[in-house]
């Protein structure tokens, strides 16, 4: 029995899932010649049947060009073998003079799939974050990429880490009692290091911590950060996504409000003093205590160290805004923000 050409139409579109096609193509793959009636039944199968069934869809310019459908299959959610999964277990950074993690990270829910942003100026901590997620969560064997950490050996397509990346390694590990131990017992790497400056998405490590320090994109292309960070979350399967962003003195990260698209926490890093840095709890979708918009002054310490990490607040005198009668506000030193506790 002679295959339909219904049934041959199918199987062309069964290869082409996700992309354009055209008329034009489609005859020199079935073989049919133009202007014959089997022509004309493929012009009326894809106009009317393929329509009707969303298998394609017109462009929209009456060309004989199509869109093949991604065809998308019901989820079934109370499915009785379905697991209520726990949030997932992420160790933020710690404040090394009580020891403990940042106060804040205990309220914020981190799950499965999620993309936390650390957004902020150059040198006020943003490495220092992303490290201190690094070595926090070491023993989950981690992933880190970025645009600072690796460099071209010679003319080859090898990479080595960068000496200022190993020198905080290296601070992390003999400075600080044995903070972190980057290696296990046979002297291989805990995690891992990937020389990516570009198309992220393409070379996360599923089901595993990802961070990304920084994501660099084309000056008149930054609103492209959306459909970055969409890229990244669907390669993370069961694993999370820590992306660094860069930010001007209190603005959003560069991309404005694209960022905020498809994070699941956001982190703001701002000068606050000569010594300190100044971090704002942005968006957070899941949290068991309001965090948001919450601010916490911080020091470091040769670059990997959080020290006297504290929480502040607005000036009550000046409202934040560093100045009172033309003149720098007496109460906060012209900081804009006090200790929480006065």
């Amino acid at each position: 029995m002679a295959e339909r050409l219904s049934d041959k139409i199918r199987e062309y579109l069964g290869t082409a899932i996700g992309r354009n096609i055209n008329i034009k193509d489609m005859r020199i793959f079935l073989k049919i010649e133009p202007g014959s009636n089997d022509d004309q039944n493929l012009r009326t199968q894809m106009s009317t049947t393929m329509i009707k069934e969303k298998l394609v869809r017109p462009s929209g310019r009456n060309d004989g060009v199509y869109k093949v459908v991604t065809q998308v299959k019901p989820v079934r959610v109370f499915d009785k073998a379905r697991e209520r999964k726990q949030p997932f277990d992420l160790r933020f950074p710690k404040d090394f003079d009580t020891g403990m993690e940042l106060d804040f990270a205990e309220h914020i829910v981190i799950r499965e799939g999620d993309l936390i942003a650390i957004g902020g100026m150059s040198n006020l901590g943003k490495t220092t974050l992303a490290l201190g997620f690094l070595g926090e969560n070491i023993e989950s064997n981690p992933v880190l990429m970025g645009n600072e950490y690796t460099t071209r050996i010679g003319d080859t397509d090898e990479y080595e880490p960068t000496p200022r990346f190993l020198n905080r390694l290296d601070i992390m590990i003999i400075e600080y009692g044995g903070w972190v131990e980057w290696t296990n017992g046979t002297g291989e790497d805990k995690f891992t290091l990937l020389p990516v400056r570009e198309d992220y998405a393409e070379h996360i490590v599923k089901d595993r911590i990802n961070i990304i320090d920084w994501i660099n994109l084309k000056a008149d292309r930054l609103y492209d950060i959306s459909a970055v960070e969409e890229q990244i979350k669907m390669e993370l399967g069961r694993g999370i996504g820590i992306a660094v962003l860069q930010k001007g003195d209190g603005e959003m990260m560069r991309g404005g409000q694209f960022t905020k698209d498809f994070i699941d926490c956001e982190l703001l890093i701002d000068k606050f003093t000569d010594t300190e840095s100044l971090l704002t709890i942005g968006k957070v979708k899941e949290y068991t205590k309001p965090v948001i918009g919450k601010t916490y002054a911080f020091g470091i310490s040769k670059g990997v160290k959080i020290i006297n990490f504290h929480e502040v607040k607005k000036c009550p005198t000046c409202r934040g805004s560093g100045f009172t009668g033309g003149k720098k506000c007496e109460h906060c030193f012209g900081n804009k923000f006090v200790d929480i506790e006065l």
